[in-house]
């Protein structure tokens, strides 16, 4: 009895192995209508010599190059490393992970048998003594195991798994955006600091003109006027001074919350470091497969695929299906008794569901299905017009900031250049207080343009960066 029970679900189990066969369709092709090569000018940014030494080359291995060889600045990096450890956001990726894995285990424990033991007792009253009775049993079986002759369970599991490794490709997204903007946080905390520095040294300066400039107008040396202007420029520095200590305020509030912690004073920018990144000049006809590296593209791409899995279910549900439940044990109508000789059964319950009318159901969710799956395969090659569109801007901003850099440094040296010659021949009485504050402003916006266009240079890097799925592996 029961090795022909154990033969009956040994050929249970071989069914449901290998008898299975899938219905799900041809996946179609995707067709984003894009270049085939990337557009690649001469040079992605201005790089320096120091910084060109070290330059992480823009190939398309770029998604294997992690960001600590990426970023130069070893604070930088150390405030990476707290972001990636405490960030709620990353966190919420991270669990999200771990809820499709455990959703796949779950649908793929399905393909399996599962065998339990069962064990019951049943007591029938009634009022006659004599009708009254008590069961005791005991079985070890399987229960409505479904044989997957279409390839049903099969594709569930599938559509499962291919969910599971799209959510480990968003939480690589979603870690890859959160490095390049704590890169960007911690420049723009730098360029602020930066920038607040120029105001104060500005302020300072225009402090002295005014106190000389009272002394020479109680001498009668300067007019009023010039004494108003002066006191003018300097409340306007002083008024940029506060301006950019409350930027530097919400700079590092910001980069705080980005980090998940505190970031200890010693691992934020003193100054704005003009060469904390840089990568290489991108190869000429960089082809844009390229592009299929990046997180959002991959996770894109495995929603399709479990989009397609879908719709094979869905045409499976059409067939008829077959389920088993069996068991073995032993049954007795005294407890002490349950397993003594002759007390031993066995039962099998095949049982098959054809479907004959549903009202539309099947046909429904077949629509559905095929529905999710064309939604899906659009999703798909918009994330690769995006990543095309993100690379194609940074790199014509990159080459665009290079121009803008190479004319604000010229610009910065003239106005330095005419503030010293204006400041010279306002002391030798040969222009008036008029000339020297038109260049005392020059100067002092060349410098912060300057430090703007810096910025925005090394903004793009990390745009690019991460426009090329670099960034997300672990190091």
């Amino acid at each position: 009895m029961i090795r022909a029970t154990l033969t009956t679900l040994a050929l249970a189990i071989s069914l449901a192995v290998a008898g299975c066969a899938s219905l799900e369709p041809r996946l179609p092709e995707a067709a984003p209508a894009i270049p085939a090569t990337l557009p690649a000018p001469g040079t992605t940014t201005t790089t320096t010599t120091a910084e060109s030494s070290r330059a992480v080359p823009a190939t398309a291995t770029v998604g294997e190059v992690g960001w600590r060889d990426f970023f130069s600045d070893a604070r930088l990096n150390e405030v990476l490393a707290l972001a990636l450890a405490n960030n709620r956001d990353l966190r919420v990726a991270v669990l999200n992970v771990e809820r499709a894995r455990a959703q796949y285990r779950i649908q793929r424990a399905d393909r399996l048998p599962a065998l339990g033991v069962n064990a019951q007792m049943e007591r029938i009253g009634a009022d006659n003594p004599a009708l009254e009775s008590e069961t005791h049993r005991a079985s070890l079986g399987l229960s409505a195991f479904e044989l997957d002759l279409f390839g049903r369970v099969h594709n569930l599991s599938q559509s499962a798994l291919q969910r599971y490794l799209a959510s480990e490709s968003a939480q690589r997204s979603v870690q890859l955006a959160l490095i390049a903007e704590v890169a960007n946080s911690w420049l723009s905390l730098g360029a602020d600091r930066e920038l607040l520095r120029i105001a104060e040294a500005t302020l300072d300066s225009y402090e002295q003109s005014l106190r000389l400039t009272e002394k020479r107008q109680q001498l009668g040396a300067a007019s009023e006027l010039v004494l108003y202007q002066t006191r003018a420029i300097v409340e306007s520095a002083r008024a940029d001074v506060a301006r950019f200590a409350g930027q530097v305020a919400q700079d590092t509030n910001a980069l705080n919350l980005l980090v998940g912690q505190i970031v200890d004073a010693s691992l934020l920018p003193d100054a704005f470091q003009p060469q904390i990144s840089g990568l290489g000049p991108l190869p000429a006809g960089l082809p844009s497969e390229v592009l299929l590296r990046r997180p959002d593209v991959i996770a894109a791409e495995h929603r399709l695929l479990a989009a397609n899995a879908d719709i094979g279910a869905a045409r499976a549900a059409f067939f008829p299906s077959i389920s088993l439940t069996a068991g073995i044990g032993s049954i007795s109508g005294e407890l002490s008794g349950l397993f003594e000789s002759n007390t031993g059964f066995w039962s099998f319950v095949p049982q098959i569901n054809i479907p004959i009318f549903q009202g539309g159901r099947l046909r429904a969710r077949l629509g559905m299905a095929r529905a999710d799956r064309d939604i899906a395969l659009a999703e798909y090659e918009k994330s690769i017009q995006s990543g095309f569109r993100e690379v194609a801007d940074a790199l014509a901003l990159g080459q665009s900031l290079a121009v803008q850099h190479r004319a604000q440094a010229a610009l910065l040296e003239a106005a330095q250049k005419a503030h010293d010659l204006s400041q010279a021949r306002y002391d030798a009485g040969l222009d008036s207080f008029l000339v020297l504050l038109d260049a005392r402003r020059t100067l002092y916006a060349a410098r912060q343009s300057l430090l703007a266009t810096q910025l925005a240079e090394q903004g793009n890097r990390v745009t690019l960066y991460k426009a090329l799925g670099g960034g997300w592996q672990k190091d």
